[in-house]
């Protein structure tokens, strides 16, 4: 009897621990992306370039600056450049989740806050 409860748990084990996503965050530390959400009941594209120091999103056709404090190659933070008030200043955590070949999962919030969100990100060649 105890043998079969110790496979049965060297295989729960086993299965519990599979391959972890994929995190390929190198190949989308530069580039141009697309991200779409949900406003209002409306959707919403953003479009944005990033380079290692600098991400510019344009949305609405007004475009915004922010600089880039890269924390690891997965995770960085997003300072708005020109703050228009209280609220821009507050600084982004980004965490990119998983990689696909030409998107990325990513998780995110206001430094200081709990309330966390996620979005997917495309690289537009």
């Amino acid at each position: 009897m105890i043998k079969y409860i110790s496979s049965g748990f060297l295989l729960l084990l086993f299965l519990a621990c599979g391959q972890p996503p994929e995190r390929n965050c190198e190949d989308f530390k530069t580039g141009k992306f697309s991200f779409t959400a949900t406003l209002n009941g409306e959707e919403k594209k953003t479009t944005f370039y990033r380079t290692l120091e600098i991400e510019v999103d344009e949305f609405e056709g007004k475009k915004d600056s922010s600089s880039i404090r890269w924390i690891n190659d997965c995770e960085y933070v997003l300072k708005n450049l020109n703050p228009k008030n209280k609220a821009e200043e507050k600084p982004i955590h980004i965490k990119i989740l998983t990689t696909k070949e030409s998107s990325y999962t990513f998780e995110y919030n206001i430094v200081g806050d709990n309330k966390k969100f996620k979005g997917t990100a495309h690289k537009i060649d």
